[in-house]
């Protein structure tokens, strides 16, 4: 069997490789806050979560742990270098909460979002000025009350934002709807018709209250090479959207491209050759393009967003996850996702679990972390259509934010060097490769510098300028600075013109 991770001795480069431009027009703009992230319900008020879990209890973690402090000073340097984005707060734990403003007594088995929790986190979106989407209670876990769905909670507790001075800028119902067989038990499935009608409920009680909020659903989970699972029973997502008479804001769908050792389902086991093969990341274009059908039959007018990823369902894998071997299938999707015109994406999770940016008791970052602080730097909203001659070159194109630049995302996912020449894309300018000293380092490098925060500061300008070299290293993802043709003929006219009399 073949293991691309095992060291090879070093290779000549391959031939020459053609990375073209094919238009000088965007094919899309993605949100300005594409690059996203959620802190799950769990980690807010305290409840199961998944550190040192060795399995999984109805979509959630055996550990109890404390609730996150949002006002830790190393936490709010890492939201500071990811803004502009939305902070998605929901999971599992979603659907079973008690809220502190609820007219019925709480049960012991129901964890609860505190006014005191629920002020702190109205506090910290304000204070970062991120967009807030949140997952509203549905937890109608018997079949008869499906279709009966009481609002009375939501309202008032989406009524005790507002008051505090926060809009809820996009509401959800329910997590994961179509997957309440595997969470909840088989009874609590709901048919997507009955599901239609409570969501139609949760529409205008939202439109209501709040005219700005937006709606997003219905969130369906999508596993590798299922899809939604269990046919006719969870497939709940096109029906769905037939079926419900308003209209949504947001079409939005929740996949993993692989499982770690405590899911219970486990179609794409999260392994080292798995993350670095190509095949694995397709599935994610597949329902993709799945989900934007039913989009345009059914509610053309909303957007496409991915409203929860990470790389392994479960909390991600132990000493995987957090590895530099999980930057490329992230890398990829970010690219991917913006290149088939979904509007957002939103990563699972900005702190906590294996699959974290951010890890939750030590508060040092992932290599993910840094992966999405250049994306964040270094590509701007405009998407655009490119090619790449070679197979094993991943390749993205997004106008910089600069005026007049383009940024190139190159991902190697082979053990071979890359040359590479550009046609149509302007003039390189600048840069900035992500490597590891090996795929299983927890630390990454750029531009052969492990990148680290000085008084809570990092800039690009920190890594040393590389050579502009027709090469692209091995295990790399490489990001690309380009300055566009226009910017020459300004160049050019400003060197023709006469100069100004003295």
């Amino acid at each position: 069997m073949f293991y691309p991770f095992r060291r090879r001795p070093a290779l000549r480069p391959s031939s020459l490789n053609t990375i073209q431009l094919e238009q000088e027009a965007p094919i899309h703009r993605v949100d300005d806050r594409y690059l996203s992230f959620s802190i799950d319900i769990s980690l807010i008020i305290g409840g199961q979560w998944w550190e040192g879990s060795n399995d999984s209890k109805r979509g959630l973690g055996t550990n109890r742990v404390p609730p996150l402090n949002l006002q830790h000073p190393k936490l709010n340097q890492f939201v500071s270098h990811l803004q502009p984005a939305y902070l998605r707060v929901g999971g599992s734990e979603a659907d079973t909460i008690h809220y502190f403003c609820s007219q019925d007594a709480p049960n012991d088995k129901e964890p609860e979002l505190s006014e005191a929790i629920w002020n702190r986190l109205l506090d910290f979106i304000k204070q970062h000025q991120l967009k807030f989407m949140f997952t509203f209670k549905y937890g109608a876990f018997d079949r008869s009350r499906h279709g009966n769905w009481n609002g009375a909670d939501s309202a008032a507790l989406h009524q005790h934002a507002l008051k505090r001075g926060v809009e809820i800028d996009v509401c959800e119902l329910g997590n994961e709807l179509n997957a309440y067989w595997a969470f909840h038990g088989m009874r609590a499935q709901p048919k997507a018709k009955q599901l239609a009608l409570d969501y139609q409920r949760f529409i205008n009680q939202v439109r209501l209250m709040s005219p700005n909020s937006r709606i997003a659903g219905p969130g369906s989970a999508f596993w590798p090479l299922l899809g939604e699972t269990i046919k006719p029973f969870s497939n709940i997502t096109p029906t769905f959207l037939e079926q419900l008479a308003g209209q949504l804001d947001i079409v939005d769908w929740h996949y993993y491209p692989f499982q770690s050792q405590r899911s219970p389902i486990r179609t794409r086991t999260a392994r080292l050759e798995k993350l670095l093969d190509p095949n694995s990341l397709r599935d994610f274009e597949t329902y993709s393009n799945r989900l934007n059908q039913y989009r345009l039959a059914y509610q053309p007018q909303a957007e496409l967003w991915t409203g929860e990823s990470g790389s392994a369902q479960c909390g991600g894998q132990p000493k995987l996850s957090d590895r530099f071997a999980s930057c490329f299938w992230w890398a990829d999707q970010l690219g991917r996702g913006a290149r088939l015109g979904q509007k957002v994406m939103i990563r699972q999770s900005l702190i906590g679990g294996d699959y974290g940016l951010i890890q939750r008791e030590s508060l040092k970052p992932n290599p993910d972390f840094w992966v999405s602080w250049l994306w964040k730097r270094l590509m701007g909203p405009d998407v655009y259509s490119v090619s790449s001659q070679n197979p094993n070159l991943i390749v993205y194109c997004h106008g910089g934010h600069k005026r007049y630049r383009r940024t190139l995302l190159i991902i190697n996912m082979t053990n071979q060097p890359q040359r590479v020449r550009f046609q149509n894309v302007g003039k390189a300018k600048r840069r900035f490769e992500v490597t590891g000293a090996k795929l299983t380092s927890k630390k990454l490098l750029i531009n052969g510098v492990e990148p680290k925060f000085r008084k809570g500061k990092v800039s690009l300008k920190d890594f040393p300028k590389l050579s502009k070299l027709d090469l692209v290293s091995p295990y790399s993802i490489s990001f690309w600075v380009f300055s566009d043709a226009q910017e020459y003929a300004n160049s050019a006219s400003s060197l023709d013109a006469p100069s100004p009399p003295m």
